[in-house]
């Protein structure tokens, strides 16, 4: 546990070879199925893996973000940065829908720097309103970029996403996850495994 973040650490075997930082969505926590599984599949290649809640989720344990997104940009790095001190190595940081959204947002404008960033159902446009897309930020990040999309999520279409994503200015790759709504719960695919093989393959 890292208390300063809220944070639960998934050790690796060994020596870790680098550190993933990973937060939820809008609703969630740390605790979330899809954070869990992801941290343990990156655990189980090597690296040292930490599931943070975000600032507004550490001041209470239920309901939505509120007030400005400002401090939990800060809490985003600061996160990060906690992680990254924790061993040497490449670093990879996202999170789901919300977090993940705003973990772009720190890539792109606030300054962080990690290897590989990785989001899970980007939520592009608030469900039914396509019209109000959250792509302003895309074309100011410039790391390489692991989106992990289901094919039925309300937040965004794959034909939405794609146009989305040409405008990051370095390599990308969708993961797409056929029949997955907003949860990425998937019966056939094993989206944890998929989505770390891509962002390894980013590191490569």
């Amino acid at each position: 546990m890292i208390e300063e973040i809220a944070g639960v650490v998934h050790q690796p075997a060994g020596t870790p070879v680098g550190t993933v930082a990973l937060t939820h969505g809008a609703g969630g926590n740390r605790d979330s199925p899809l954070l869990v599984a992801l941290c343990e599949q990156w655990a189980a290649r090597g690296f040292l893996a930490v599931r943070y809640n975000l600032p507004y989720r550490r001041r209470r344990p239920k309901g939505p973000p509120s007030g400005s997104s400002a401090a939990d940009l800060a809490g985003i790095v600061e996160a990060v940065a906690t992680v990254r001190a924790l061993a040497v190595g490449p670093v990879i940081a996202g999170g789901h829908s919300y977090g993940g959204r705003l973990t772009s947002m720190a890539v792109a404008d606030g300054g962080l720097r990690p290897d590989v960033l990785t989001l899970f159902s980007y939520p592009l446009h608030p469900p039914g309103k396509p019209e109000r897309a959250r792509t302003e930020h895309l074309p100011r990040i410039t790391v390489p970029t692991v989106f992990t999309h289901g094919t039925a999520d309300p937040f965004g279409t794959l034909a939405e996403l794609r146009p989305a994503v040409a405008l990051i200015a370095a390599p990308t790759e969708i993961v797409e996850v056929t029949g997955a709504r907003h949860d990425l719960r998937s019966a056939e695919l094993e989206v944890p495994t998929l989505a770390v093989e891509a962002a390894l393959k980013m590191l490569a």
